[in-house]
């Protein structure tokens, strides 16, 4: 059950127009549901506000297809992380509204009409290089109802094409940051606004960059205060608290 729907539930009690025997039903039942290779969150959105997430990498197509089913019955939007392209056609031979997002490698479905977008979300990356990972906190965000926007490649190397964007900098409610190589673009962006900065390390560079180590170390020593660091390559998880963040307001 969503908030909204737990919502009127309570208010239609309130109002006399449900019984609290009908209201206890309609409540009853466990929190998940046990398919033997998962145990499917059927109270995540009404705990956290958005429906569990998948997580597509080592599970087969139809693993995938089966955890969506049970979420949609409960919810109308579904939010794939790690999908490659045969996750998506199993969910897209089995919900119309399946769109896949191959650049950022997620799945989405959306169901009835979109709330208006809140807030202000700004997603940025330092090269063309960071834009899959830059896109899975974009797409994360949006599914999470954040008004979002991108702007890429601007990295310090040639820091004119950042500082281009100043205004739209000092206009987002949260910026999220993804950046390879030496992660310097946080930085300073931190030091550019009064926003809270979400930064994630790619794992984009060459040898010395151990995977996307030595931008996080740089992130994680940044000297501008209001950055925050989520993992390398974790565009995922720096959508999903840059929309808490906006939500927060």
């Amino acid at each position: 059950m969503r908030r909204d729907d737990l919502k009127r539930l309570l208010a239609n009690v309130r109002a006399g127009r449900t019984s609290v025997k009908d209201a206890l039903a309609r409540l009853d039942g466990p929190p998940f549901e046990d398919i033997g290779f998962a145990k499917v969150d059927a109270h995540r959105e009404l705990r956290c506000g958005f429906p569990e997430v998948v997580y597509c990498a080592g599970k087969t197509p139809a693993e995938v297809q089966s955890i969506a089913e049970r979420l949609l019955a409960r919810s109308e939007r579904l939010l794939a992380t790690r999908a490659g392209p045969e996750h998506a056609e199993a969910l897209a031979r089995r919900f119309k509204e399946a769109l896949f997002h191959p650049r950022a490698g997620i799945v989405t479905i959306r169901r009835g009409r979109a709330p208006r977008p809140r807030g202000f979300v700004l997603v940025l990356s330092a090269g063309t290089a960071d834009i899959p990972v830059a896109e899975e906190a974009l797409l994360t965000a949006a599914m999470m109802d954040a008004r979002v926007e991108p702007i890429y490649d601007v990295g310090v190397a040639g820091v004119h094409r950042l500082l281009h964007h100043g205004k739209k900098l000092r206009s987002a409610r949260v910026l999220v940051v993804a950046a390879g190589m030496d992660g310097a673009l946080p930085s300073v962006v931190g030091g550019l606004v009064g926003r809270p900065v979400i930064a994630v390390p790619t794992s984009v560079g060459y040898g010395a960059s151990f995977g996307g180590v030595a931008a996080l170390l740089t992130m994680l020593n940044s000297c501008a205060a209001g950055v925050a660091v989520v993992n390398i390559d974790n565009g995922f998880g720096a959508g999903y608290l840059a929309a808490l963040i906006n939500d927060a307001g």
